[in-house]
């Protein structure tokens, strides 16, 4: 990829070096590809600007996002407006993503293009990468890192394959866990496909 495609997709030139990097080393070889990770990522992201979790959320949304944590308003309001609090409350003494220790929840939020979020992903992937992402996670907030981490993820839920095929549909479901701007994710793609020339 070089600069003339990265701004014609809105990027912000810091990006390229690390989506090069990424595209090497795991593989991400075809335009195609590349247009997937770049579409993905675009919306996972607000094209590569929202690098952390956004926790700073009003009583009544809690109630909307996870109404059997936040029944009421009067328990809503405790954690309203409060990303650490609500993130212990969220993620903590989670042991499928490895949180065990007191704090894990706001210390392992989700963070980089993908938003890793965990004790155990981030461990993994840290030793993947070869940063210690356990004990310095703000690295996940670096283009470099945000980068490395999502190309990471890309390659462990086996992307490259469905990228290949167009599946964007699967594609998703691994990314999202659902369907949730499919939509916007395929335009991205799609729009990224044509300025890579795929």
């Amino acid at each position: 990829m070089n600069n003339e495609q990265l701004q014609a997709l809105g990027i912000d030139a810091k990006w390229l070096e690390p989506l090069n990097d990424t595209f090497a080393k795991y593989g991400i070889d075809s335009a195609k590809r590349q247009a997937a990770f770049i579409g993905q990522a675009q919306h996972e992201s607000n094209n590569f600007k929202n690098l952390e979790e956004g926790l700073n959320y009003s009583a009544s949304r809690l109630m909307a996002v996870w109404p059997s944590r936040f029944p009421s308003l009067d328990v809503a309001n405790q954690y309203a407006n409060n990303p650490e609090k609500l993130a212990n409350k969220v993620y903590g003494g989670r042991a499928d993503l490895g949180n065990t220790e007191d704090g894990d929840g706001f210390k392992f939020h989700g963070r980089g293009i993908f938003q890793l979020t965990g004790r155990s992903n981030y461990t993994v992937c840290g030793d993947a990468i070869g940063q210690p992402l356990t004990t310095q996670p703000e690295l996940l907030i670096e283009p470099e890192w945000a980068c490395m981490s999502a190309g990471w993820f890309f390659n462990k839920k086996n992307l490259n394959s469905l990228a290949d095929i167009e599946d964007w549909q699967t594609m998703t479901k691994r990314i999202n866990g659902g369907l949730v701007g499919l939509d916007d994710r395929i335009n991205k793609i799609h729009k990224a496909m044509d300025i890579l020339g795929a």
